[in-house]
């Protein structure tokens, strides 16, 4: 949903034309040259935590579910002793974390499924990961990517409006980004491709108003109204642009 307002947003921010080839692959070898080794910002010790402060940063910030799993994470480390914890004492830890009731309800639940059908182990498969409890496509890709080294793309609000905005990967849905992102990503950053785009989301090309004064790519992105001094307001778009 959030991903879908800031694409009706774009369209009223100024036309994006689809980025070619070698600004691809320039764009990704500027971050990758400033961060070559990204990583989620996420604190966890294993893959098992991983996936659940991933279930956990639905709707929240990074920031606040590590605040919330520091305690968790030195108690749990496996699904059997999340099972063991119970969803109450769940709730004692996560309390401060947006839909923490429905969160704890589904970490449980595929605790209990991964003790029972996979020996407590987390699948290293896609599909096998979106039927559990509170994982969805976009989980699913942050835990085959960070876990297991998988070229997928996990599409947030930030990659979403990067994305868009830049005209790397256009689309009206996160999936739609997905695929255009599977495309069109070249080697050698397929791996860190989806860390890159969404600490540059975070950081510089923000919602509001994007940092194009200090961007590394700048001059590859294909948005219009660019803010090019720091304070500076968004310039408004001409009327009748589209992203």
């Amino acid at each position: 949903m959030a991903a879908e307002q800031d694409c009706r947003a774009l369209h009223d921010a100024g036309s994006a034309g689809a980025l070619k080839k070698d600004a691809i692959f320039e764009f990704f070898r500027r971050l990758a040259e400033l961060n070559p080794s990204p990583e989620t910002e996420l604190e966890f010790g294993n893959t098992y935590q991983l996936l659940v402060a991933v279930v956990l940063s639905a709707q929240a910030t990074d920031v606040g579910v590590n605040k919330a799993t520091r305690a968790l994470f030195r108690e749990v480390t496996t699904p059997q002793q999340m099972v063991e914890l119970g969803e109450e004492g769940l709730k004692q830890h996560i309390k401060t974390i947006g839909l923490f009731n429905s969160k704890a309800k589904n970490v449980i639940a595929l605790s209990e499924i991964l003790v029972r059908d996979y020996g407590g182990e987390v699948p290293e498969d896609r599909d096998a990961l979106v039927e559990l409890p509170g994982v969805g496509r976009k989980t699913a890709n942050v835990v085959m990517n960070c876990a297991f080294g998988a070229e997928t793309f996990a599409v947030d609000t930030h990659i979403f409006r990067v994305g868009n905005r830049t005209g790397l990967a256009k689309g009206k849905t996160p999936l739609a980004v997905e695929k255009q992102l599977e495309k069109k990503v070249p080697e050698p950053f397929r791996v860190g491709a989806h860390h890159w785009l969404i600490l540059h989301g975070r950081y510089i090309c923000k919602a509001r108003t994007p940092e194009c004064w200090r961007c590394p790519v700048v001059d590859l992105c294909g948005y219009k109204p660019k803010v090019m001094e720091k304070g500076a307001a968004k310039p408004k778009a001409k009327t009748g642009s589209r992203a």
